[in-house]
């Protein structure tokens, strides 16, 4: 939950000093890393699965995952110099963050042997990236000056706290031989996780596509900037990491109810809390954006669509058990649940790209920027809602959910009714001060008063939160 003060304050400091066309190019940047980064789930997709279920494979996986990250930097230097030429982005700039590449691929191994051995241990790897970040940030954007540059090298070196932070929990994970058989099994399998991460490989892709088509990077900023506020509870998701391993680990189906209750308990206040302080939020970080009040709306609901379906498909793929037998053959994994997934969003991303394309092709020389944005973020809540409802469906015919009903609504009710008041004290006290030192502090004090009063009445009422508090209260002093 800190990394979604930590991300903003990042965020916020790259955003007050970047112009518009250098925020715009950062969009870019983080879509061009989904294509240098396609390669690595061909090892790190097993790695999770392998570790969870006792196998020796880390030394492997940490060597090869190395050697994949050239093909890596390859891949982005081509994509970089197509979207040079299709837009007014400056080439020197983009190329400059493939320094990045190289640490993101060694980051991605350790994350999936680690979440295959502790889960918990990635969220120390976190904690130390996002800490790190922000006096990184500072430094080489705020007080260097360094503009887009000084944000490539802030990210580059919250990295390394990360990277070693793993390394340290899971050093025992890398103690092995390197075994030329995982290779052989990752070579001869490679279409799967390929397969499976089509769908994440596109996710991004939509900046491209705008980009391209409209050759603007003044519309990707403002979409970049509602992102950032309206994806917030996407942090959510840190909080299901264990259930995927966990399910591999034991096949205990009680688990999904018990993750999905948390996941509601924290979603709701987040898509509240971007909802409300949409205006806000953008003036904060640059009075430029703050057109795209709708906009961050509309990603706050489909993120939270998109959010709920990717931990119940998380679930069913947990459940698989296809690839602890030796003797399956192609056909037993293309009617795998390992395949239904990445089937699934390939649907779901041909039907967005196309119709994303379309609106853009024929819209974008008659319409605004922000309109275009506000187009972009429709088209993806549209397609997302028959989907979700689709999602829900397959998990409810796969298996039972006993799930606390009383629980969710009475969050959903404190959401509604604390965010709704803040809502309109703000619009009586809030006051938009182009000075940053004079506006944020009250804005952080109204999301203080939102997020404190949630946690308290839901405490007071709600038994799963007192269990929840009790036990990592418990935890910390195991841990002192």
């Amino acid at each position: 939950m800190l990394s979604v003060l930590t991300g903003l304050i990042f965020t916020l400091v790259v955003t007050r000093q970047l112009t518009q066309h250098e925020f715009g190019t950062w969009g870019i940047i983080n879509g061009i890393f989904i294509y240098a980064l396609a390669i690595h789930p061909v090892i790190t997709y097993w790695a999770t699965r392998e570790v969870a279920r006792g196998e020796n494979s880390g030394r492997t996986v940490f060597v090869f995952s190395n050697v994949f990250s050239l093909i890596g930097l390859v891949v982005y230097v081509i994509f970089a110099a197509f979207i040079s030429l299709q837009s007014d982005v400056n080439f020197d700039v983009i190329l400059f963050a493939v320094i990045l590449i190289p640490t993101m691929f060694i980051n991605e191994s350790l994350t999936a042997l680690n979440l295959g051995h502790k889960p918990q241990n990635i969220s120390f790897g976190f904690f130390a990236f996002e800490l790190t970040k922000i006096p990184l940030a500072f430094l080489f954007v705020y007080f260097l000056d360094m503009g887009l540059q000084g944000a490539i090298i802030a990210t580059f070196g919250a990295y390394l706290p990360s990277i070693a932070v793993m390394w340290i929990k899971g050093h025992s994970l890398l103690q092995g031989k390197i075994k030329i058989e995982f290779l052989k099994k990752w070579i001869k399998l490679v279409w799967v996780p390929t397969f499976n991460n089509v769908p994440s490989l596109l996710s991004m892709s939509d900046v491209i596509v705008f980009s391209a088509i409209t050759g603007s990077v003044s519309g990707v900023a403002y979409y970049t900037a509602a992102r950032t506020i309206g994806f917030l509870v996407n942090h959510t998701r840190s909080f299901s990491e264990a259930l995927y391993p966990k399910l591999l680990e034991t096949g205990k189906k009680e688990f999904v109810a018990k993750n999905l209750v948390k996941l509601f308990y924290f979603s709701f206040p987040l898509v509240a809390l971007s909802i409300v302080f949409a205006k806000p939020a953008l003036f904060a970080l640059n009075p430029l954006y703050i057109g795209a009040e709708t906009v961050v709306i509309i990603l706050a609901i489909r993120s939270f669509l998109t959010t709920l379906g990717k931990i119940l498909f998380n679930a069913i793929q947990g459940m698989e058990k296809v690839d602890m037998d030796n003797n399956s053959t192609f056909k037993d994994y293309i009617k795998s649940k390992l395949i239904l997934y990445p089937t699934f969003q390939l649907i779901r991303n041909g039907i967005y790209f196309g119709s994303l394309a379309i609106i853009l092709l024929f819209l974008h020389y008659e319409k605004s920027e922000i309109e275009l944005v506000i187009y972009w973020a429709l088209i993806g809540l549209v397609i997302e809602i028959p989907l979700t409802i689709y999602i829900i469906k397959l998990v409810r015919n796969s298996f039972t959910l006993d799930i606390d009903w009383f629980s969710l609504l009475k969050y959903l009710f404190l959401s509604i009714i604390i965010f709704s008041l803040l809502y309109f004290l703000t619009l009586e006290f809030l006051i938009y001060n182009e000075s940053i030192f004079d506006f944020l502090p009250q804005l952080l004090f109204f999301i203080m008063i939102g997020i404190s009063s949630y946690l308290m009445l839901t405490y007071a009422i709600d038994n799963n939160t007192r269990m929840l508090v009790k036990a990592i209260f418990t935890e910390l002093k195991k841990k002192n």
